[in-house]
This record gives C-alpha cells, sequence and structure tokens, in this order.
C-alpha cells in the first residue's frame, strides 16, 4: 500500500501559504494550450516569507514547472519554502525528476496541492523527499489543482481524456435545420469563445457526416493563440475519401478511426470507448466533442460524455430541424439528468456548462 512508501502530513496552512498556491495556479493555467500530455503545474519559491521565483511548466517536453522557478535563483535554494500544483516527479522521463533537483538545491519544505494521479507514482515522490529530511505538507488547494488537470487525472485513472460535449443550438433545442444548414445559430462572440475553448483541448472529435456536410476546419483561429489540436473523425463507414477536405489541411493533423484501423461492434459501429482508449494512449488527456447529434447521442448513450458547453441562441428553428442530441429515450423515468455549473451570457447568447449527476 502506498500508505506504507510515505507520509502524508496535513497542516494548518496559512494565509500567505493559501495566497502563494493561489498563485501557482494561476501560473500553472498559462500553459493550457502547450503543455500536450503533461498536466499543467505552476511553482513559487518563497524565502524569509518573501517570493524570490515564480514559473510553471511551459512546454511539452521542457522543463516542469520547479526546474523553471528553481533556475531564476540559480538552483540556490537553502531555507526556502516550495510551493507546487502536483506532486514532484520522482521518476526519469523527458527531463530528469524534480525531487531530485529539489534535494540538491537545499529546499527545506514543499507544499504541495495534491499527489501525483498516476497510481504507479503516486506518493513517491513525496517519499523522496521525506527521506531526503524536507519537509512536506499536501493538500492545499487540492480541489481546485484537481479541477485544473481533471483530463490529465481522468487519463491516468481510466486511460480515456476528459470528453467535454461543445453543442451550439437555438432556444427550442435544435443544431441545425433540416437539410444541415447550421451557419449560423450563434453569435460571432460565441464562436470567438468556441476557438478559445478549441485551444484548450488536446483533441476535437467530430462524426464523418459533419465532415461531409458542413466540410469545417476544426482549428484554432485566434491571432493571440497558438494552438493545433489533433482532429479526430469518426468514421465508421469508410466515407472519408476526398483528401481535399478542410480537414486535412496542413494547420493540424488529423486521425479519421474507421473499420480499417479500430475496434467495431457487431453493429457495424466504432466501438467509441475503444476509440477514447486510442486518444488516451496518445496522450490525449481532454478532447472536445463538435458533433451533429447522432455523435453526441452515441457518445452520451456509452457513458463517454463528461460535460456539456452548450451555448444557446435567441432563435426558433422549428420541429423539422435538427435536435441537439439524438438519444432513444421513451419514459420520463429514462430522463438524463445534468448538474448545471455555470451560465452566462456570451455576446447574445447564453452559454451553459453542465455535468452529468
Amino acid at each position: 500500500m502506498l500508505s506504507n512508501l510515505y507520509t502524508i502530513i496535513i497542516m494548518a496552512f496559512t494565509q500567505q501559504d493559501t495566497e502563494c498556491m493561489s498563485l501557482a495556479l494561476k501560473l500553472s493555467e498559462l500553459g493550457r494550450a502547450s503543455v500536450g500530455a503533461n498536466p499543467m503545474v505552476g511553482c513559487v519559491i518563497t524565502r524569509d516569507d518573501k517570493i524570490i521565483a515564480e514559473d510553471f511548466h511551459r512546454q511539452y517536453g521542457e522543463g516542469h514547472a520547479e526546474i523553471n522557478a528553481l533556475e531564476q535563483i540559480n538552483h540556490e535554494a537553502n531555507n526556502t519554502s516550495l510551493y507546487v500544483t502536483l506532486e514532484p516527479c520522482s521518476h526519469h522521463g523527458k527531463t530528469p525528476p524534480c525531487a531530485e533537483a529539489l534535494i540538491k538545491a537545499g529546499v527545506k519544505k514543499v507544499i504541495i496541492a495534491m499527489l501525483d494521479p498516476n497510481p504507479l507514482v503516486s506518493g513517491r515522490g513525496v517519499k523522496m523527499l521525506q527521506d531526503a529530511n524536507i519537509q512536506v505538507e499536501v493538500g492545499l488547494l487540492e480541489d481546485e489543482a484537481s479541477e485544473l488537470n481533471r483530463g490529465f487525472i481522468k487519463r491516468m485513472r481510466t486511460g480515456m481524456p476528459f470528453v467535454t460535449s461543445k453543442i451550439a443550438m437555438s432556444l427550442d433545442g435544435r443544431t441545425a435545420m433540416k437539410n444541415g444548414e447550421s451557419k449560423w445559430i450563434t453569435s460571432d462572440a460565441a464562436r470567438k469563445d468556441v476557438h478559445k475553448l478549441r485551444s484548450e483541448n488536446q483533441a476535437i472529435m467530430t462524426g464523418s457526416g459533419t465532415i461531409i456536410n458542413d466540410n469545417p476546419m476544426m482549428t484554432v483561429r485566434l491571432n493571440e493563440i497558438d494552438s493545433n489540436p489533433l482532429r479526430v473523425v469518426i468514421d465508421s463507414n469508410n466515407l472519408i475519401t476526398d483528401k481535399s477536405l478542410n480537414i486535412f489541411s496542413s494547420n493540424a493533423d488529423t486521425l479519421v478511426l474507421n473499420s480499417d484501423n479500430s475496434k467495431t461492434l457487431s453493429n457495424g459501429k466504432l466501438d467509441l470507448q475503444s476509440a477514447l482508449t486510442k486518444l488516451g494512449e496518445m496522450g490525449v488527456n481532454n478532447l472536445l466533442l463538435e458533433a451533429g447529434s447522432g455523435l453526441n447521442g452515441a457518445m452520451l448513450e456509452a457513458g463517454l460524455v463528461d460535460e456539456f458547453i452548450i451555448y444557446t441562441a435567441p432563435l426558433i428553428l422549428g420541429n423539422d430541424a435538427r435536435p441537439m442530441i439524438d438519444i432513444p429515450l421513451k419514459t420520463m423515468s429514462e430522463k438524463i439528468k445534468l448538474s448545471i455549473i455555470d451560465i452566462r451570457h456570451v455576446g447574445t447568447d447564453i452559454k451553459i456548462r453542465a455535468t452529468l449527476k
């Protein structure tokens, strides 16, 4: 048991402790579009209650937050306290162990928001530090740190990414006209917000029907953000053959999953859980689902949607238009309950964030 490997010390944290960890969490978010398969991590170092260094994990494959912060003080950290949003790593990966670097630098105390969610390594960084007589405290702003890296945590625990279904719909719950026409339901402001949402995910997934009907780019088109999520297409019937489609542009990589390269079910449809596991193996922590009612319904029915972000426009499209989700519920007892986390205006539209209960 991991509890035999190390001892977690939970202290009464001070106001300064909380402020320093809050800053570390804010710093960590700056790496959202660039850390790839890695978690977002921020670090703050203090000496005599004064901040002397602060940084974050900036780029996948490059220095971790702790190393970047230590470099600001030339790795001379005697009598310092270090605040970090995730347990320092204890293994050799693309970079040497951060815990080892903290020991060599002379850090006196390490305050950690949360342990590494990987069950194979969780607690080992703490043990390495404690074995070197460094005081370690765990759990400061743990909930906030867990929410920040929810995709990384889910992938470590299940092998699959955190899935957010983005839907743009009319006030009467319709996403396109009967002939497939859907440009544009929501406002310019909402569509810009979607581009930001895309940048926060490592992959964007849709179905072959959306590709054939709409020929979308599925890219992030914001001057201030350099992000190119993987484009993923679920193509159960091997319909995507035209290489001139926008998804094959050079702006981002594209993965078409079909019966030639993916597991299928007895009904001929792709095994969506297997598809998500494949994406998890590729290091995708967060997946944005931008699909029609069919794939949205299939993902929901398979229990693979974690969150909805729904942009609702002040429009009525009528009962001939397509619904937001195609799922065969027959009675009220089959209803799917959601918990609304946030509601706000974006331009003329309403943005709803909701999770499954």
